[in-house]
């Protein structure tokens, strides 16, 4: 058997769970298996990775004074495995895996600007994360690097020499777009080059609205990592929340009640039909039809003041909390739920059969913006983006959770990969969302709203998994002895969907831009942590 046989026998085998391993270690992760490899092994072991099927799911690195360790997530037919390779936290340095994984490009860019890691092999030298904000030779996560960063003598230089990679040809021109845009959306520059109206290449420059949230979450209790991680993209502060929780007690080996589950199964459905509402809406304006707008935006309102009302909060913030939920419903609420479901119901299904029946909608938005199947594999796309592309992954069904375990929900894919098909996802999603919604308080538990999270008594780590409105969520924890964060990072559906968008709009017309990128709706906030 050669070096690697062992590997390869691992990965076949480790979805019939025969576990074989002749080299490394490996150890369980609840709801992952954890692999140590060499980290001269890194780049061959990714890529029998995904000569055997598995998704790319995430990396990020662990540093503290004595060690560095990166780590990365992989997933197939609905099982996870995490490989993690020891470096040498004096020099630390891993080999390239982009060759295999193409979406891991920028996760690595952001491995050697916040951590110092070098990287070998294929991989892209330019600054990734905040540009200018600190020397070339300053890392953030760097254990010896304050919060606070250091004084700087005067403001930080202007962005202005970022290396893109042009284009040739002579009718070839470029055109600069954003950072700082017309609207109220967060800074990203978007650089086409284009031919014409048709676009060649789109390449992104993000990493303007970093916040430092892997720094600042180090030394926070469990319920201060809870409400940061509810703060990164205030969209989905229902599922990042309830992820970062999910970490902390399976570090913790805590079991929240059963109602607890329950309650945020229905906050995080809650979530998804709102924010798949409003971006219905907005698509729909993006091409000059206004009438969905107003009305996806009305129906919204509404939606958000009842959350109000019930939850306390528009946007559902820190109902979610560690061992459990901080909300619950009586019966008051239980029946203003049923109603409010059955009014949207109402209007929602006149107002889709518009969409979906309204010849000029339809010559703007079918075949526009194609994301193939391949390149939504390739790049680890999940969501609507993922699901309008051909690909079926939804951790609610692929590797169900409390309360989806108990109460299944149905994952709707499309094949044609283009910005109708994203809206046609948001639509059966939001019918099957309320459907969900309605079959689950017809069995609402009475066990209590929250446990206290058990003391971890040593170091420990958890992993959370939790299938968000645009698509898997991903969050890390280490806990020190006292039950402090050691360690955080969250891992956003953005970071795969924001590269998907320049494949999106290669060969389509620079007026399409916008509608191409609203029916992706990545999360400038959530990708730049």
């Amino acid at each position: 058997m050669n070096r690697f046989d062992w590997l390869s026998e691992y990965l076949a085998q480790l979805q019939d769970e025969l576990i074989v391993v002749r080299r490394g270690s490996a150890r369980y992760l609840p709801p992952a298996h954890m692999l140590e490899i060499d980290a001269e092994d890194w780049t061959r072991a990714h890529e029998l990775a995904a000569a055997n099927g598995y998704r790319w799911a995430g990396l990020w690195a662990d540093r503290d004074d004595e060690s560095a360790r990166v780590l990365s997530l992989l997933e197939n037919a609905g099982d996870y495995l995490v490989l993690l390779a020891e470096l040498d936290a004096g020099n630390p340095a891993i080999a390239s895996i982009s060759a295999h994984y193409p979406a891991a490009d920028r996760p690595q860019r952001h491995l050697r600007d916040q951590h110092g890691i070098a990287l070998s092999g294929e991989a892209d030298s330019r600054r990734w994360v905040r540009h200018r904000a600190w020397p070339a030779d300053q890392h953030p996560l760097t254990p010896d690097f304050p919060a606070g960063g250091f004084p700087e003598p005067s403001p930080t230089p202007a962005d202005s020499d970022y290396p893109f990679q042009p284009i040739a040809g002579n009718a070839v021109y470029q055109i600069p777009v954003g950072p700082v845009h017309a609207g109220i959306i967060e800074p990203g520059h978007f650089r086409f080059h284009a031919v014409g109206e048709e676009i060649l290449k789109l390449e992104q420059r993000l990493g303007y609205v970093h916040k430092g949230v892997e720094k600042i979450a180090v030394g926070r209790d469990a319920v201060g990592l809870a409400r940061l991680a509810g703060r990164l993209s205030g969209d989905t502060t229902v599922a990042h929340a309830w992820a970062a929780c999910q970490a902390l007690e399976r570090a913790t080996g805590t079991r929240p009640p059963r109602r607890a589950q329950q309650l945020r199964g229905l906050l995080c459905e809650r979530e998804r039909v709102a924010n798949h509402l409003g971006d219905i809406g907005a698509i729909c304006n993006d091409v000059g039809f206004a009438f969905p707008q107003y009305q996806c935006s009305r129906l919204r309102e509404l939606w958000q003041r009842h959350s109000d009302k019930l939850f306390g909060h528009r946007l559902m913030m820190d109902c979610v909390v560690p061992g459990g939920v901080a909300v619950d419903l009586d019966d008051t609420g239980i029946t203003t739920l049923r109603h409010d479901h059955a009014c949207i119901r109402d209007e929602i299904d006149i107002l889709f059969d518009v969409i979906e029946d309204h010849p000029s909608l339809e010559d703007r938005l079918l075949t526009t913006g194609r994301l193939s199947a391949a390149s939504a594999r390739e790049l680890g796309c999940t969501g609507h983006v993922g699901k309008a592309s051909g690909q079926a992954f939804d951790l609610r069904a692929a590797n169900p959770y409390a309360p989806y375990a108990s109460h299944p929900i149905t994952t709707r894919v499309l094949d044609d990969g283009d910005v109708m098909a994203r809206v046609q996802i948001r639509m059966r999603e939001i019918h099957d969302s309320l459907d969900w919604m309605d079959a689950l308080i017809d069995h609402l538990a009475g066990d209590g709203l929250r446990a206290s999270l058990n003391e971890p008594g040593e170091a420990r780590i958890g992993i959370g998994f939790v299938e968000g409105w645009r698509g898997e969520i991903v969050s890390y924890v280490r806990l020190d002895a006292a039950g402090r964060v050691a360690r955080f990072f969250a891992r956003d559906p953005s970071w795969h969907h924001w590269p998907a968008l320049e494949r999106i709009v290669m060969n389509n017309i620079v007026p399409d831009f916008p509608v191409c990128n609203k029916s992706v709706n990545a999360s400038y906030s959530g990708h730049d942590l």
